[in-house]
């Protein structure tokens, strides 16, 4: 997986490959001030309004151009393993990690909401919703989107619950994870290629169009767009994260060798056995 600070080159051209460093320093636990938010919020905005007119109208069509352009950057979404979690939350229980993790995505996707809903509007030029989003709102998307994935791909890490494959393909099927709000069961087979399917691709679509359709409610004027971002992205971090939670439960009791303590509120359900094979 990509450690914390650390983005691999993109193969894309100059403009991709900042948006995708942008979207990895927004997503990860590095503290920014609200002025330096902006600032990183603002060029990311600039470039993609760039991204989206050398796309066309065909190319941002249904969404296909916002997705192809998560599934791009990916890759630079900083995703830590457990004993670098310990390490960073050091003296805490496997539940208390999680809620800290938990608190911390929801801290990150409340302030990139209140500074995403605070910056005037950059207009893309063509009709429907994903065509005249303003740009800054679509930057908001993907770093919501990839603070989520991250959550949820350590998550996995905290309770335990691995998916096979390289850190390319491991972190895809966590961004598929995010595109259906939860977890991955490991004992679904194929776990790994359902994160590269065509699928795979129309849910993260969908999901991405919902996300920014969210966002677009935001633009009030300046002090309200601002509080409707922070506040609603906070009630969608908090809800899914209740979800993932709940799904990794029931499918790891175990994070390496140590018993985890139940989700509060939650028993914890046996897991189906697998079912027989075919005959």
């Amino acid at each position: 997986m990509t450690s914390e600070g650390a983005h691999p080159v993109s193969p894309q051209g100059s403009d991709e490959q900042e948006i995708g460093e942008l979207i990895g320093r927004l997503s990860g636990t590095e503290e920014l001030d609200k002025s330096e938010r902006g600032r990183l919020i603002g060029r990311l905005a600039q470039l993609l309004g760039g991204s989206a007119k050398a796309a066309g109208v065909k190319g941002l069509a249904g969404g296909k151009w916002l997705a192809d352009l998560f599934t791009g950057i990916v890759p630079r979404i900083p995703v830590r393993d457990l004993e670098t979690l310990r390490a960073h939350h050091p003296g805490l229980t496997l539940e208390a990690l999680a809620d800290d993790l938990v608190r911390g995505a929801v801290n990150r996707t409340t302030a990139v909401g209140a500074a995403g809903g605070a910056l005037a509007a950059v207009q893309f030029t063509a009709p429907p919703l994903l065509l005249t989003a303003p740009a800054q709102i679509v930057a908001e998307t993907l770093v919501v989107a990839a603070i989520e994935t991250k959550l949820i791909a350590e998550l996995h890490e905290v309770y335990g619950v691995q998916v096979q494959g390289g850190a390319a393909e491991r972190t895809m099927v966590y961004a598929v994870a995010w595109a259906r709000q939860r977890g991955v069961n490991p004992l679904e087979s194929g776990s790994l290629s359902v994160g590269l399917g065509s699928a795979a691709k129309a849910a993260l679509r969908k999901r991405m169009m919902r996300t920014l359709g969210r966002h677009m409610t935001t633009l009030g004027p300046l002090l309200t767009g601002a509080l409707a971002g922070g506040s609603l992205n906070r009630a969608a971090t908090k809800k899914l994260a209740e979800k993932v939670r709940d799904d990794l439960s029931r499918y790891g009791t175990l994070a390496r060798g140590i018993a985890h303590e139940p989700h509060p509120g939650h028993h914890l359900p046996l897991l189906p056995p697998p079912s027989p094979p075919p005959t």
